[in-house]
């Protein structure tokens, strides 16, 4: 349910929302990590990448219909970041 009285309040098309976005994403990114989950995400190239705590990534193929937890296939492992 859209709620009015939150969009009096804050102004979404405004650099102030997108950054607080930007940064609530990373922190839910790092708890996520840090919790030994692994992050499924598309990354700058376009690729399905599953990033792990260790910090190995991985590009994935999505198998449609499988049970969650088993529903990827992973193709290979990704270069790790520059620093």
């Amino acid at each position: 349910m859209y709620n009015s009285g939150v969009a009096a309040i804050y102004d979404f098309r405004s650099i102030q929302f997108d950054d607080a976005v930007r940064a609530a994403s990373r922190g839910a990114f790092a708890e996520t990590l840090a919790a030994g989950l692994p992050v499924f995400y598309i990354d700058g190239e376009g690729l399905n990448v599953m990033e792990r705590a260790d910090g190995r990534r991985f590009e994935i193929r999505w198998l449609p219909g499988a049970p969650t937890g088993e529903n990827y296939e992973i193709i290979h492992e990704l270069a790790t970041h520059a620093a």
